[in-house]
C-alpha cells in the first residue's frame, strides 16, 4: 500500500485551512487564538481519500512569516506540497519563501491551486494564471497542474482532488527502508491512554510493543498504540502520519523537535557535513563562519556555518561546509536541511547531510574534499570505504554506518558482505560487526614491525619485547582485541613469533659478540664452577657490577635458551650440572621408592639451603609428585 504526505504552502491568509476544510471536511485551527484571529499559527492535520482510494495524510501549515519555522517543520516528510495562490493576490512573498523552502527540502511534487476564485473577474484570474505559469517556470512546479477552486463555493474541487490523485499515482513509492525516525510535530495527552506523540514516519516502519527511544533526551520507552488517520493499527509506514502512544512517559518531558527512533540506531550530533546552496535571492555573499537557523525535521538550532571550499559564497552558488551546531541534532545521512539567516530572519539556503557524525576539518584541505565528493555522490562501496577510513583504527559499527549512510542495516551487509571477500574492508568482531579500512590495517601492521625493528636494534640481547609494551607504542585508539588480531595476522604470514606474553620478528636472533660473548663465557664459567651451590643472582650481578645491567640481559637470554636452568627467583644452575642431578635423583627413587630431604641431603651433601628448593623443582617439572613428606616418582603415580 501507498503511504504519502501532502503538504501545504503558501502566504499567509491565501486560503490553504479554508480549502483543507472544503477537501476534506475538517477544520485543521484547532487554537482559540487561530479561530480569533482567522490565520494559522500551528500546524494542523487532516486526511483525505482520493477517487483512486488512495489516502493521503494533509499538514496545514501556517503561512504568516512570523511562524515559517513551524511551515518548516510541517514541511519535514511530506511528498508532494499544495502550493496555494489566492486569486485576488497572486504571487506573493511567503509564496516564494515556501516554494523554495519545500525545494530545499528535496520535495518535487505538487499542484497548484489558485484559490478565492469567486472573488475575481475572468479577466484578472487569466492574468494572474499567465503570472503564475511565469513565475513557476524555473522551480519543481513548472509542469505541475493549476487548479482555480473557490472553497466558498465548491467551485473546482472535483479537479483538484482528480489533480491531487494524478500527482500521488506518479510519486515513487516509499521504500521503506532507511532507519526508522519520527520526528515530533505534537504531543498531548488522552485520557485513559496518556502521552500522544505525533509526527511524520520518515523511513522504514515502526509496531506497537516495539522499544523506542527519544532523542536527543535519552528517554527510554515503549510504544503502546498506534493510530494513523484516526484508525488504531498494529504498525506504521514510512510515509504515513502517524500519532504514537508512549508507555509511562510524562507530556512535561517531551517537546517538539524530539525524535522517536528504536534503541542505538542514531546518535545525537553537533557537527554537520553537508553539502549547501546559498539561494541566487541572496542580496550579500555569505561569509565564512556566518551565523545561521538550522531547521532539520521539526527542530530549529543555531548554526555556525563553515566553508570549506572557499572564504565566501556568491548568491547562487554552492558547496561543501561543517555546520557547527549550538545543541544536538538527531538527523541521519541523506537529510533535508534548510538554512534561515539570523536576522533578519529569511531563507538563506539549504541542502542535504553527508556525514552526521564527522571530526572537525581543516578548510580547503583535499583529502577531506575528496571524502566529500565521494559521500556527495559516490556508490555505497566507495561511501563505505570514506566511513571506514574516517574512523580510524577504531573502526566502525554496522549500526553507525547505516546511522552515517542514511541506508538501512540489510542493504549494507549485502555490500559489506562483498568488500569483505574482496579484502575492501577488514571485519574486526564478529559480536558488533565492526569494520576497519584495509589500508590502516596494513599500515597498523607496518607499525608494527617497524617497532619490533627498532626495539630489536635498542636491545640486541632480549629475544622479544612484552605484547603490552608493544602495544602502549601504538596509537591509543588501537584496542586489544585490534592488537592481538594484527598479531595473529603477522603470526600467520610468518612475519613474527611469539608467545603469551612476548613477541619478536622471525629474523630476530640474539647474537652476542666481542665484549658481550667474553661476559656470557664468564657468568656460564661461575655457574659450571659452582655446581650444585652456585651463588644467588644478586651476588652474580655483584661480581659483575661494572656491567650489571648487560650481565642481568644476558643471564635472561640464557635461561631463555636453555644454559640457565632457573629453579626460583633467586637460584640458577648451569644446564649440565642439573641434568646430571635428575639422573642421579630419578636413580635414587628407582632403588630407594621415595625420597626425603634427608635422602636428597645424602645423595647431594647439600644444605636445606638447597635442598628445598631443588626438590621443589623437580615437583614442578613433573619428576616427581609429593606424597605428605616423601616425594615419589609422579610416573609411578
Amino acid at each position: 500500500m501507498q503511504h504519502f504526505v501532502l503538504g501545504t504552502a503558501g502566504h499567509v491568509d491565501h486560503g490553504k485551512t479554508s480549502l483543507i476544510k472544503a477537501l476534506t471536511g475538517v477544520e485543521t485551527d484547532r487554537l482559540k487564538e487561530e479561530k480569533e484571529r482567522g490565520i494559522t499559527i500551528e500546524l494542523g492535520f487532516a486526511s483525505v481519500t482520493l477517487p483512486s482510494g488512495r489516502t493521503l495524510g494533509i499538514v496545514d501549515v501556517p503561512g504568516h512569516e512570523k511562524f515559517v519555522r513551524h511551515m518548516v517543520a510541517g514541511a519535514a516528510g511530506i511528498d508532494l506540497v499544495l502550493m496555494v495562490i489566492a486569486a485576488d493576490e497572486g504571487v506573493m512573498p511567503q509564496t516564494r519563501e515556501h516554494l523554495q523552502i519545500c525545494s530545499l527540502l528535496g520535495i518535487t511534487a505538487g499542484v497548484v491551486a489558485l484559490t478565492k476564485t469567486d472573488l475575481v473577474e475572468k479577466d484578472w484570474l487569466e492574468l494572474v494564471n499567465s503570472e503564475v505559469a511565469d513565475y513557476l517556470q524555473e522551480t519543481f512546479l513548472a509542469d505541475a497542474p493549476v487548479i482555480a477552486v473557490s472553497a466558498a463555493t465548491g467551485a473546482g474541487i472535483p479537479e483538484l482532488l482528480s489533480a491531487l490523485d494524478g500527482a500521488a499515482a506518479r510519486l515513487q513509492d516509499k521504500t521503506g527502508d532507511g532507519i526508522f525516525r519520527l520526528p515530533i510535530d505534537r504531543i498531548f495527552t488522552m485520557k485513559g491512554f496518556g502521552t500522544v506523540v505525533t509526527g511524520t514516519l520518515i523511513s522504514d516502519r515502526i509496531s506497537t510493543g516495539e522499544d523506542v527511544q527519544i532523542l536527543p533526551a535519552g528517554i527510554s520507552t515503549r510504544v503502546r498504540g498506534i493510530q494513523v488517520h484516526g484508525r488504531s493499527v498494529e504498525q506504521a509506514f514510512s510515509g504515513q502520519r502517524s500519532a504514537i502512544n508512549l508507555q509511562g512517559i510524562e507530556k512535561a518531558t517531551l517537546e517538539r523537535g524530539g525524535v522517536v527512533v528504536r534503541p542505538q540506531t542514531v546518535r545525537p550530533t553537533k557537527r554537520l557535513d553537508v553539502f549547501f546552496e546559498y539561494l541566487d535571492s541572496n542580496t550579500r555573499k555569505l561569509k565564512n563562519r556566518s551565523l545561521a537557523r538550522l531547521h532539520t525535521g521539526t527542530t530549529e538550532i543555531m548554526a555556525r556555518i563553515i566553508l570549506l571550499q572557499t572564504d565566501e559564497l556568491e548568491p547562487g552558488g554552492q558547496g561543501f561546509a561543517q555546520l557547527i551546531l549550538s545543541e544536538e541534532d538527531i538527523v541521519v545521512a541523506g537529510d533535508h536541511f534548510v538554512l534561515r539567516s539570523y536576522s533578519p530572519v529569511t531563507t538563506i539556503g539549504g541542502g542535504w547531510i553527508l556525514d552526521p557524525l564527522p571530526a572537525k576539518h581543516k578548510r580547503k584541505n583535499e583529502k577531506t574534499l575528496i571524502e566529500l565528493q565521494t559521500l556527495k555522490g559516490g556508490s555505497l562501496a566507495d561511501k563505505i570505504s570514506t566511513l571506514l577510513e574516517r574512523a580510524g583504527f577504531e573502526g566502525i559499527r554496522l549500526r553507525d554506518l547505516a546511522f552515517r549512510l542514511g541506508v538501512h542495516a540489510k542493504k549494507i551487509r549485502e555490500t559489506l558482505d562483498r568488500m569483505l571477500s574482496g579484502r575492501q574492508a577488514i571485519l574486526l568482531s564478529g559480536d558488533d560487526a565492526a569494520v576497519l579500512s584495509p589500508r590502516l590495517h596494513a599500515q597498523l601492521e607496518d607499525m608494527i614491525l617497524k617497532s619490533l625493528a627498532a626495539y630489536h636494534k635498542n636491545n640486541p640481547l632480549k629475544e622479544g619485547i612484552s605484547k603490552e609494551e608493544l602495544k602502549s607504542a601504538l596509537p591509543p585508539k588501537v584496542s586489544a582485541r585490534l592488537f592481538n588480531m594484527i598479531i595473529a595476522a603477522l603470526v600467520k604470514k610468518e612475519a613474527v613469533a611469539g608467545d603469551k606474553d612476548s613477541v619478536r620478528l622471525v629474523s630476530h636472533r640474539v647474537q652476542l659478540a666481542g665484549a658481550q660473548d667474553d661476559l656470557r663465557r664468564s657468568i656460564a664459567s661461575v655457574y659450571t664452577q659452582a655446581g650444585l651451590t652456585p651463588p644467588s643472582l644478586g651476588e652474580v650481578f655483584e661480581k659483575f657490577k661494572g656491567d650489571a645491567a648487560m650481565a642481568r640481559n644476558i643471564v635472561q637470554l640464557m635461561i631463555k635458551e636453555g644454559d640457565l636452568i632457573k629453579i626460583n627467583e633467586d637460584l640458577c644452575f648451569a644446564r649440565p650440572v642439573m641434568e646430571k642431578l635428575r639422573v642421579d635423583y630419578k636413580a635414587q627413587l628407582i632403588k630407594d621408592g621415595q625420597a626425603t630431604p634427608a635422602t636428597f641431603k645424602e645423595l647431594t651433601g647439600l644444605s636445606r639451603k638447597y635442598i628445598i628448593p631443588l626438590m621443589e623443582y623437580f615437583d614442578a617439572s613433573k619428576l616427581t609428585v609429593r606424597v605428605d613428606d616423601r616425594r615419589i616418582l609422579r610416573e609411578k603415580v
